[in-house]
């Protein structure tokens, strides 16, 4: 995300952060359930800016687990414009957003974030780089609907992400199974219904 002085993208899990200590993180963006342990990891990391935001991976309200809100989407739009306030202060910078697994969470705000500092790119590039990124990138659809809404991409990233559920269904069977067991079979059908769509 160079226009915000953003050079490096990583997204992961919590697993995988002790990995990332020596590679030059600057900033970070936490996304963890709201009963989970702050990670101690980020206490090894050189010095740092880090935001911690708490929501459950889910795409539909469940009994003490309410799915992500305009709000939680908003406060990633924040972050975002924290990000740009502050990006005459440094000549570059490593962005690292995680969540529990790096693959849903993450993966959300990750092209919320590139969609909100690139207002005209391509809503299909940013899920291909995703995929670069993250291969087993399945971003929340809550999430991704209401980021639509408020960057006013006019149901573009919802289409993105429909076709990116189709790929991620073509390119490995895990993702249905995985995404069924998780009680996400909303989305695992949305993509399915494009796939069939070109049959």
């Amino acid at each position: 995300m160079k226009p915000i002085a953003i050079s490096r993208l990583t997204i992961c899990g919590i697993d995988e952060l002790p990995t990332h200590r020596t590679h030059g993180v600057t900033h970070v963006l936490s996304v963890l359930d709201p009963e989970r342990q702050d990670p101690d990891i980020f206490a090894s990391y050189a010095p740092h800016e880090r935001t911690i935001l708490r929501f459950h991976d889910v795409i539909e309200d469940k009994e003490g687990r309410p799915a992500p809100t305009k709000a939680d989407v908003e406060a990633i739009l924040s972050y975002g414009e924290a990000l740009k306030d502050t990006m005459a202060d440094r000549r570059d910078g490593h962005l690292l957003v995680h969540c529990h697994m790096g693959v849903s969470r993450s993966t959300a705000a990750m092209i919320t974030l590139m969609a909100q500092c690139e207002p005209d790119r391509d809503e299909d590039s940013i899920f291909t780089t995703i995929r670069e990124m993250r291969p087993i990138a399945w971003p929340n659809s809550v999430m991704i609907g209401l980021a639509d809404e408020l960057l006013g991409r006019q149901g573009r990233l919802t289409a993105a992400l429909q076709r990116h559920y189709a790929i991620q269904l073509e390119r490995d069977t895990m993702f249905e199974r995985w995404m069924t067991e998780l009680e996400r079979v909303r989305e695992v059908e949305f993509g399915r219904a494009l796939r069939m769509q070109k049959a």
